[in-house]
């Protein structure tokens, strides 16, 4: 608990709020001075600009009779008026942006208390005091546009913190009960979260930041048709135990990274998740458990699956759709369970290259190469399966697959030799890069 404690007020001594700004405004005096010369260098400039227009007036001589005088003098009481409704109106003008502004203030000032009493909360020894904090932060983050991303991440913080670990319920039964009360809060972190990322949402945290860095879901979360459109890091995160599911979820716009990530355990669901942004899965363990990926469509920019190690459990891309992007396995390692069953590669570019197939089953059943360029280049098979034996369409096949090699299994219907694609000549990129297609056409 101090632990927690000393985290968020060292977050909170970092997201200080700074001051209100000051109005920008010029001294009375000088404001008045300016407003005006330049109401009598403008009064004086129309009248120039009405006698040019009319011809001038020629002046009677000697004295001045009454009637011309009396004209005279509404004249210039037409121009003072004017000048004073100038004047009146900069005066207002200037009321109204010091009113704002003292507003603009005194909101600041009572964000930044709900701020301080939500925080404060957190850090409870209570469960319960924690939840209200939980909410209250919630609901500043709806109201308060301006400090919604400052709100987030104290949320994002929380979770990053180590957990307690689990007592033991027969020997410490009222240390069990309170550590599935404060287990509850980080459980709501993740439903507040979830649920403001769903498109339909009234208030949509969509565009906004979040950090999961090095986060432990050991108890399930449910992003199911979230839009992750800022910027999103899953980085080092470690999904243990329960079902985290991205089912139906959008990554596009800016970056979401999954790096390093550990899928050890839980139940991870990407089933016709869209993929139209930059997602990388970089250097992710899957070594137990299930991630599901079917139905998912891979299209524009990168999805990377780049020295990602596929050790164990099962990983499914079945009917998943790849098309107009990269997606890349480069360098991977697939010693598990992983399925490419009814996998559609049609466009776009899937790259194998380097990849190491040491045991394990990866299977391609029904898949359908119909277009695209796919690249096996430089990958070692030295153990385990990869059955392409039951494709459904291999009028593409993939480039880069020996003749023959240990668990490679092509289809019979079509010679080894022709792992190139017929009809057009694939040139195959250098080893390490994925290129695009450049047909030759047929000798």
């Amino acid at each position: 608990m101090p632990r927690l404690v000393f985290g968020l007020r060292r977050l909170r001594r970092r997201t200080l709020f700074r001051p209100a700004r000051p109005v920008p405004l010029f001294p009375i005096s000088v404001a008045l001075g300016i407003t005006l010369f330049m109401a009598a260098a403008a009064a004086a400039g129309l009248i120039a600009l009405a006698l040019s227009w009319l011809g001038w007036p020629r002046l009677p001589q000697g004295k001045l009779d009454m009637t011309s005088l009396l004209e005279i003098i509404k004249i210039s009481l037409a121009v003072v008026a004017g000048i004073g409704g100038v004047v009146a109106l900069v005066v207002a003008y200037r009321k109204q942006r010091i009113t704002e502004a003292g507003e603009a203030r005194e909101h600041a000032r009572l964000y930044a208390e709900r701020f301080d009493k939500a925080t404060d909360k957190l850090g409870s020894e209570s469960p319960a005091v924690r939840l209200a904090g939980v909410h209250a932060l919630a609901s500043l983050a709806d109201d308060w546009p301006g400090g919604r991303q400052m709100c987030i991440d104290v949320l994002c913080a929380y979770l990053r913190m180590p957990p307690e670990p689990e007592p033991d319920a027969d020997q410490d039964p009222a240390n069990h009960v309170t550590w599935r009360a404060m287990r509850e809060v980080r459980a709501t972190i993740l439903r507040l979260i979830g649920t403001h990322l769903r498109y339909n949402d009234s208030i949509s945290w969509a565009g906004a930041h979040l950090d999961f860095n090095g986060v432990v879901f050991d108890h399930g979360a449910d992003f199911m048709g979230a839009q992750f459109s800022g910027v999103v890091s899953f980085d080092g995160a470690v999904f243990s135990g329960g079902t985290v599911s991205f089912s139906h979820t959008g990554f596009f716009g800016e970056p979401v990274s999954f790096a390093g990530a550990e899928f050890a355990g839980a139940t991870v669901s990407f089933d016709e998740a869209m993929f139209s942004g930059v997602v990388s899965f970089d250097g992710a363990e899957f070594s137990s458990g299930t991630v599901s990926f079917s139905n998912a469509s891979f299209f524009r920019d990168t999805v990377s699956f780049h020295e990602a190690v596929f050790s164990g459990g099962t990983v499914s891309f079945s009917n998943a759709e790849f098309w107009k992007g990269l997606v890349s396995f480069d360098g991977a390692e697939f010693s598990g369970l992983v399925s490419f069953d009814g996998a559609e590669f049609s466009s776009g570019t899937v790259s194998f290259a380097r990849v190491k197939f040491s045991s394990g089953a990866v299977s391609f059943g029904r898949a359908e190469f119909s277009g695209g360029a796919i690249w096996f280049n430089d990958a070692e098979f030295s153990g385990g399966t990869v059955d392409l034996t039951e494709v459904a369409d291999w009028s593409h096949p993939p480039a880069g697959l020996p003749e023959a090699a240990v668990g490679l299994q092509l289809p019979q219907s079509v010679p080894a030799e022709t792992s190139e694609p017929r009809g057009h000549d694939v040139r195959r990129p250098e080893t390490g890069d994925v290129g695009e297609e450049t047909e030759v056409g047929p000798d």
